[in-house]
């Protein structure tokens, strides 16, 4: 799980440096930077989104995934799990809990998180985790100079996902065929158009209510092909 540790790493050390940038910014100047942000992580999603093999598979996946999370309202309670975090450590940032989501769906979802913690956990080969650590590092500067501190607490969910695979390399190795990451990282380019769109200001999208799509996804794919 070394790969997964520096990744981590990288994320925090990438937020602190983000969040003593912005107290250097102007309120412009963070407008500015918050644009750019959101406009090459729209670019992103759409990179992730053209890998998909099966086009009414992603649609059924986040059409049905979304309809499940309304139902159980998992952004409610994701939000209140990070207001409660907030709380915890006694932060007064009002942007806290949406730069947590923001960068939790960002840096979790995608072809590089899968590959790389089985990379590492079947070879021992870290360098795919290694190159994805250097790009969410300043990522994270970028993102937490927009919104906060909150961006280096995503790293929570990113170990417990990465860690599991990679422990479970040896299980999952099977399950995640080239058609299957494809059809995931799709879907997660999907939704990190949607992190995207938020940022950007142009619509409040409930992204955090559509994750059960990447569950969806999976079981679809497994079915139909």
């Amino acid at each position: 799980m070394y790969g997964t540790v520096i990744n981590v790493l990288a994320i925090i050390v990438g937020s602190i440096v983000g969040v003593l940038l912005k107290n250097r910014f102007n309120k412009k100047t963070q407008l500015i930077v918050f644009q750019a942000l959101g406009l090459t992580i729209l670019l992103v999603g759409i990179q992730m989104a053209l890998k998909v093999q099966n086009i009414t598979i992603l649609i059924l996946s986040v059409l049905i995934g979304a309809i499940i999370g309304e139902s159980i309202n998992i952004g409610l309670r994701i939000e209140c799990f990070g207001i409660w975090l907030k709380n915890k450590i006694k932060l007064n940032d009002v942007k806290f809990t949406d730069a947590f989501v923001a960068a939790s769906v960002l840096f979790c979802v995608g072809a590089m998180s899968i590959i790389g913690s089985l990379d590492e956990g079947i070879r021992g080969d870290k360098t795919v985790l290694i190159t994805k650590s250097v790009i969410e590092g300043f990522a994270a500067i970028a993102l937490a100079s927009s919104m906060g501190i909150g961006t280096a607490f995503s790293v929570i969910p990113i170990f417990f996902y990465q860690g599991s695979i990679t422990v479970l390399s040896g299980y999952v190795q099977s399950f995640f065929t080239p058609y299957m990451i494809s059809q995931l990282t799709a879907v997660g380019g999907v939704l990190i158009m949607g992190v995207s769109i938020d940022l950007l200001d142009i619509k409040k999208i409930k992204i955090m209510n559509m994750l059960p799509s990447l569950i969806i996804v999976v079981l679809l794919s497994l079915f139909f092909k």
